[in-house]
């Protein structure tokens, strides 16, 4: 028996989320406006997560015998082999780690997307690299074999032949997790039930490890239910990118949560064109609390330049409205820095978002990912060498229209706007059957030139480069 230690630390910088955040690489939100350092504080306090990648780890050496200690600290940590979870946005944090574990004589390798698709950072930090996605390697390790050098991972095609994650060696983060209705009292644990996605988004690193593949409903069932009789107050966050991809098994997962008597939420990330009201209700009624969904642009151009499938706006609008009825919560992906993207487009998004009336939204600056298609087309024009600034709110590359510093303010003006408007304030205090009063129509339109105001100095700017 070996003492394994499986290495999540915490990020430096800002809200630091790596794990299955933007494919693996992580994301990092430092804020540079009140409203975006308001935000970063509310992020880093209440949503908290385990690593999903690190629950099956665990489970991996867990099962073949061997001690297992979950570290997010600094500290030194006596054992016989670590693994380090990778990301791009903290890489010189985990390598600096690595290599004081090195020196005290403990082995140690790399996993994650980072150390992927990017091997050349860490190579120099630790003995070894497993590539791909890491559950392969971990069960040939856990069997005796001595890991070094690149360790190849191919993905493994049965998901059902995989061990649930183990939670009871990774201690709760912070606060847990907010489930926008239980804020920081709810055990809230990740789950996949498929990996990769479908798409061919250019910008997207959910799709560039490994083929999509799902798994079965019985085993999806028998996970939860597990959590459910270990855990009270238990709040399921689904992080595949597609999870209503399958029409047919939301039906039957959402059947049998109900018929098992399974006492949890769960909130997940899709497509709206992949909704109907017959599904949202039937989810609902199983314990579907939140759903998150990408628009990226509403402009039907800048989506077809970056191969997205356009969803019809009305479409999206009414399941929004169902949402609202149910008491579902809905988050908005929006991403600002496509190359067609202007000052002025930016702000007819952010109208667009507030006219949309979900009930919040996560705007981010277009990031080309390595492995990517688009990365693949902007590499010529990326000007920025640090990879830790590949954080998804950090403009990489020379923009036709916009410079980086441009980009954070615009940034600054998609969450001012949106999250400080009067009505806004009603929404967030259980109030949004107000929100759309004339009366307080009037108000967001004072709102938004009360912040134009403020903002007057650098949008001034925009006429002098315009000139």
């Amino acid at each position: 028996m070996s003492k394994i230690i499986l290495v999540d630390l915490k990020g430096r910088g800002g809200y630091v989320n790596k794990d299955t955040v933007a494919g693996g690489y992580g994301s990092r939100f430092q804020g540079h406006s009140f409203t975006t350092r308001f935000e970063k504080n509310v992020r880093r306090v209440l949503q908290n997560l385990p690593s999903i990648h690190i629950g099956y780890l665990a489970s991996i050496f867990k099962n073949a015998g061997h001690d297992v200690l979950v570290t997010r600290d600094d500290g030194p940590i006596n054992g016989d082999l670590a693994i380090v979870l990778t990301s791009l946005v903290d890489y010189r944090h985990e390598r600096e780690w690595a290599g004081k574990a090195q020196k005290r004589g403990l082995k140690v390798g790399f996993a994650g997307t980072a150390a992927t698709h990017l091997p050349q950072l860490f190579q120099q930090f630790g003995d070894f690299i497993i590539s791909g996605e890491p559950e392969g390697a971990a069960m040939r390790i856990a069997g005796g074999q001595v890991p070094d050098g690149l360790m190849l991972s191919p993905a493994v095609e049965e998901l059902d032949s995989l061990p649930f994650p183990n939670w009871d060696v990774v201690r709760p983060r912070a606060f847990g997790y907010t489930n926008r209705r239980m804020f920081g009292i709810t055990r809230a644990l990740p789950m996949l039930t498929s990996r990769s996605c479908p798409e061919k988004c250019t910008y997207c690193p959910h799709r560039i490890t490994a083929k999509f593949r799902a798994r079965s409903d019985e085993n999806v069932l028998d996970e939860l239910s597990e959590l459910s009789h270990r855990y009270k107050r238990l709040h399921i966050v689904i992080r595949d990118p597609l999870y209503t991809l399958d029409r047919e098994r939301c039906f039957r997962i959402a059947e049998g949560i109900r018929l098992r008597g399974l006492k949890l939420t769960y909130e997940c990330e899709t497509r709206m064109d992949d909704l109907d009201e017959e599904l949202i209700r039937q989810m609902h009624a199983s314990g579907l609390r939140a759903i998150n969904f990408g628009v990226e642009s509403p402009d039907p151009l800048v989506l077809k330049k970056v191969a997205r499938r356009f969803i019809n706006h009305e479409h999206i609008r009414r399941m929004i409205d169902v949402c609202w009825k149910l008491g579902v919560t809905t988050t908005a992906f929006y991403v600002i820095g496509f190359l067609q993207d202007t000052e002025e487009s930016i702000e007819e998004l952010i109208r667009f978002a507030i006219d949309l009336d979900s009930t919040f939204a996560n705007f981010k600056i277009l990031t080309p990912y390595p492995g990517t298609p688009q990365f693949k087309q902007l590499e010529p024009l990326i000007n920025d060498g640090d990879w830790e600034n590949f954080d998804g709110y950090t403009l990489n590359f020379r923009h036709p229209q916009l410079s980086a510093r441009r980009a954070r303010l615009m940034l600054g003006m998609c969450y001012s706007r949106f999250f400080l408007r009067p009505s806004n304030i009603l929404t967030l205090t259980g109030m949004h059957r107000y929100s759309h009063l004339p009366l307080f129509k009037k108000v967001d339109d004072w709102s938004w030139r009360w912040q134009e105001y403020f903002d007057r100095p650098w949008l001034a700017e925009r006429k002098v480069i315009a000139g």
